[in-house]
Parts: C-alpha cells; sequence; structure tokens
C-alpha cells in the first residue's frame, strides 16, 4: 500500500518546526529516521495531513558532555552510541544496549529521539531512558521543559508529547566506575523486537552488600518500568544466588504483560524473571573486584 495525501515540509531549523508543529498541531507528524512512522503511514494505519521532515536540521544533531553524562540531539543517529568512543567510556551500557536495536542499516538511519518519542514499550531506547533516569529536553513556542521517563511515557505508544512540542535532546548520565552492569534481551530472532528485555546497574561495598541499584524491564507492562520491588530486594542484601532470584521473583510479581501472538502474558511474567535474573548476575559479575 502506499501512504494517504499529504503536505511535505523540510524545515531548517528547530524554530522553523517549532512554526509548522504551532500551525498544524494535531495533523501535523515529525519524521525523524522514518524506520516506525513510514510503514504506520504505508498501512494507512497513521494518515498525516501534514509531515514535517527534521532531517534537514542540523542543530539536533550532535553528542557533548552534560554534566558529567552526555547530551544527544534528537536526531543523532543511533549507530553513535555504539560507535563514539566518548560514549563507551562515560556509559558503557550504552553501546551495548544499542546493539540490540534491529539491524546495523536500521541503527544508521533511525535516530535516538525518534525512538523514544515513538515509545514501543519493548524497544531498547526507551528501556535506558527508565533504567538511567534520562532527561528529556522538549521545547514547544511556549519555551522549554525536562521530562523524567516516568512521566513522559504514558501508555503504548503514547507519551506526553503535545503536538505542538518537539523531543530535541536526551541526556544520559554517566555510569559510576563502581558499577557494575548488564543488558538481556530475548527475541525470536536477531533485529526483532524484544519479548522481554530486562537492565541493570549495581553498586556493592567491599563485603559485597549492594549500595545501589537499578533494575528495568520492558514487555512487561504498557511502558518501560523501573522495578521498585526488583531493587528493594537488593539493597543491603549481599550480591549472591538468592538474592539475585529474590529481586527477579519480585520484577514479575510487578510484571503485568499483556498477552499477543508472539508470546501469553503468563510466559511473558515467567520470562521477566528469568532475565532479570540474568541481569543481576552478569551486573554482578562486572563489579570491580574489592568493591
Amino acid at each position: 500500500m502506499k501512504p494517504a495525501a499529504f503536505e511535505y515540509h523540510a524545515p531548517r531549523s528547530v524554530a522553523e518546526a517549532l512554526d509548522l508543529l504551532a500551525q498544524y498541531g494535531d495533523e501535523g507528524k515529525v519524521l525523524a529516521g522514518g524506520q516506525s512512522l513510514v510503514p504506520l503511514m504505508n498501512f494507512r494505519l497513521a494518515r498525516p495531513a501534514h509531515l514535517i521532515d527534521l532531517n534537514r536540521i542540523a542543530e539536533l544533531s550532535y553528542v557533548r558532555p552534560h554534566d558529567g553524562g552526555l547530551a544527544f540531539g534528537a536526531m543523532t543517529r543511533q549507530y553513535v552510541l555504539e560507535e563514539d568512543p566518548q560514549v563507551a567510556a562515560r556509559n558503557p551500557l550504552l553501546p551495548v544496549i544499542a546493539r540490540h536495536i534491529g539491524h546495523v542499516q536500521i541503527r544508521h538511519r533511525g535516530t535516538i529521539g525518534g525512538s523514544i518519542a515513538h515509545a514501543d514499550p519493548v524497544a531498547e531506547l526507551p528501556l535506558a531512558a527508565t533504567l538511567l533516569d534520562a532527561e528529556l529536553v522538549i521545547r514547544s513556542q511556549d519555551g522549554e521543559r525536562v521530562a523524567r521517563p516516568e512521566e513522559f511515557f504514558l501508555h503504548y505508544l503514547m507519551t506526553s508529547l503535545a503536538p505542538t512540542e518537539l523531543l530535541c535532546e536526551v541526556r544520559f548520565p554517566a555510569l559510576s566506575p563502581r558499577a557494575g552492569w548488564s543488558f538481556q534481551e530475548f527475541a525470536r530472532r536477531h533485529g526483532d523486537f524484544a519479548i522481554v528485555a530486562a537492565a541493570a546497574v549495581l553498586e556493592a561495598d567491599a563485603n559485597g552488600v549492594c549500595t545501589a541499584a537499578r533494575v528495568a524491564v520492558a514487555g512487561g507492562a504498557p511502558t518501560p518500568q523501573r522495578s521498585s520491588g526488583a531493587e528493594a530486594a537488593l539493597v543491603g542484601q549481599k550480591l549472591a544466588p538468592d538474592t539475585f532470584e529474590a529481586a527477579a521473583e519480585a520484577a514479575a510479581a510487578e510484571a503485568d504483560p499483556e498477552s499477543d501472538i508472539h508470546a501469553s502474558a503468563d510466559y511473558r511474567r515467567k520470562m521477566v524473571r528469568v532475565f532479570v535474573r540474568r541481569a543481576l548476575e552478569e551486573a554482578a559479575s562486572r563489579l570491580p573486584k574489592g568493591s
């Protein structure tokens, strides 16, 4: 199929793009990498009257240091996460997560901001943003606001972005050199969307007792979720197999997945337990010796 008729716009600045969004509101749709929007338009599941192509806006494509971490322009291509050496130096988890996004051709076209704004609940970058508590910089003609993932992701493919707003920057923090980390994903084939994914960041003292924990799951709810139960089961406990199992059980208990053609809700919940446990085991194995 081919998309329904639309009017094409190619702004060359953020200001021009915001003018178009203000003018067309709900009738306008932003085009970034096009990896999700174009198929939806071809199947006529999305029928924007106005398509606003951001690919000529050079000011939205960059990587720069920010508060110890890194800020990415929303139009920065996903492959930059795995190839830019400063990303690996400041947050080595991000290149690992990026390598699970589709295939290399997709990562060279897809954008960091586009994936997060699309808000697929099993996509890798929304999970990364949730795990790391990324800052999402949003602009409109009324000014700028910074959103956290828990307020940005509302439901399946739904965010708090208003029709007149544009996600312009994504800020990921650096990982502590004392941290161990892991990303685990279960998909039917390499490059497919995940059925379940889990990620973890752990810190521990010299006795192996967990002092800080972040655990997040994709595929267990309509949005990626931090697991407060798993984190509570870890902090203050010695990092050991029984602790990991208790945390994984807590994450599975919190999950509220839905059944679809790929997996039942019960199967997804069981996979949450399995992959959270694997993420915790690997994260613990990466902790610096003597921590």
